[in-house]
């Protein structure tokens, strides 16, 4: 049996389909368009983070990370979804709370390579229109160490080169006194021509040092390794035999790298001139080269043996800094001016290398230069 459904109910039951239908649409429409917008905005937040040099992050309404930069990581800001710091975190709530846009300087010390690294961080933190916590950091740290190494590079130079200059001056009235002897007149003339000529190495290896600091080599052409090595040992070779001392090389022929070769042979002779000073008679320092790979990456690696009077552990930490020496006394009769490995350390970083050195005392030491292989035609084509 049909039932016959009357013209005004049928159109009410219509009216109610289209008004549900028109609703489903709508709701459908609406979240369709909400999760772009959702993910575009946290997308926008890493992108804009990304373009600064500075630590960044924003931070939510339950103090959880909504994006954050790697340098926010890196200085210990941000670790996993949450702020690292109790004190920022505070001041996060603080900013959230009141509106106002606060800044704060805060001292960190946090493990660093074999060492604990100080950090001096300068934050920012303000509220956006949406609610959210923007937090800005900057490490002042390193501005700071910069600034510390250059008052104590002055202060220094200041100190050694009043040294032979005293000298000098105390030698030259020394000479004026001993006019009648001919004898001592010709001692102390040679004392004063060995002090003007350490006089003039210090301040050769001062300009230089000073060239080449924080620069790197913007143009290089390929530097055959064993052109390199071979200057080297020329140039150190009357040392050598001042000190009956045999110098010998070896390894890989043929290796190239991108740099400047006039400055990749000044690191080579200091390190070589460092082994030949610190080896006592009838020793041997050998120069060897080789090819290593680090990380997938091919690189070029010149070793410098000696068997001479090695370092401790507590130098080699500090072996690199400027006018450092192991053993003044030795240096000093050497003419040693504590500079020579600070311009190795400066030259290999601006070829985008690193120098490193293996001792133990009474052994010798092996210090390595580790520069980039040049790529051959067939990378350079790739």
């Amino acid at each position: 049996m049909l039932s016959v459904v009357s013209p005004a109910l049928a159109a009410l039951i219509g009216l109610l389909v289209g008004v549900f239908a028109g609703y489903l649409v709508a709701w459908f429409v609406l979240h369709r368009r909400a999760e772009p917008e959702e993910v575009d905005a946290h997308a926008e937040r890493r992108r804009i983070l990304d373009a600064l040099r500075s630590g960044g992050a924003v931070i939510g309404d339950i103090d959880d990370i909504l994006a954050a930069n790697e340098q926010a990581t890196d200085m210990g800001l941000v670790r996993g979804n949450r702020v690292a710091i109790p004190a920022l975190l505070d001041l996060v709530r603080e900013v959230r709370r009141t509106g106002e846009t606060a800044s704060v300087n805060l001292d960190q010390t946090r493990p660093g390579r074999g060492q604990r690294a100080e950090q001096r961080l300068a934050v920012r933190v303000l509220r956006l229109q949406d609610g959210s916590v923007l937090v800005i950091g900057d490490d002042r740290g390193a501005a700071l160490r910069v600034q510390a190494s250059a008052r104590d590079f002055m202060a220094n130079a200041t100190h050694e080169l009043k040294t032979p200059v005293g000298a000098i001056t105390l030698l030259a009235e020394a000479v004026e006194q001993a006019a009648d002897d001919p004898d001592a007149v010709a001692h102390f003339s040679r004392k004063i021509q060995s002090e003007s000529s350490r006089l003039s190495q210090l301040v050769t290896q001062i300009v230089q040092l000073s060239r080449l600091q924080g620069e790197p080599v913007t143009s290089s052409d390929e530097v055959l390794v064993d052109d390199v090595v071979g200057l080297a040992i020329d140039r150190s070779r009357q040392l050598a035999e001042q000190r009956h001392v045999s110098l010998t090389r070896g390894g890989e022929e043929g290796l190239v790298v991108r740099g400047k070769r006039e400055q990749l042979v000044t690191a080579v002779v200091n390190l070589v001139h460092n082994a030949i000073t610190y080896s006592d008679e009838k020793a041997r320092v050998v120069v060897t080269t080789r090819t290593v790979e680090e990380h997938g990456d091919r690189k070029v690696a010149i070793a410098i043996t000696d068997n001479g009077i090695g370092i401790g552990p507590e130098d080699t930490q500090r072996i690199f800094e400027r006018f450092y020496r192991v053993d003044y006394a030795r240096s000093r009769q050497t003419g040693g001016t504590g500079l020579g490995l600070s311009i190795v350390a400066e030259i290999v970083e601006g070829h985008g290398g690193e120098v490193t050195v293996w001792s133990k005392l009474g052994s010798g030491s092996t210090f390595t230069i580790i520069l980039p292989a040049a790529p051959d035609e067939e990378e350079e084509d790739g």
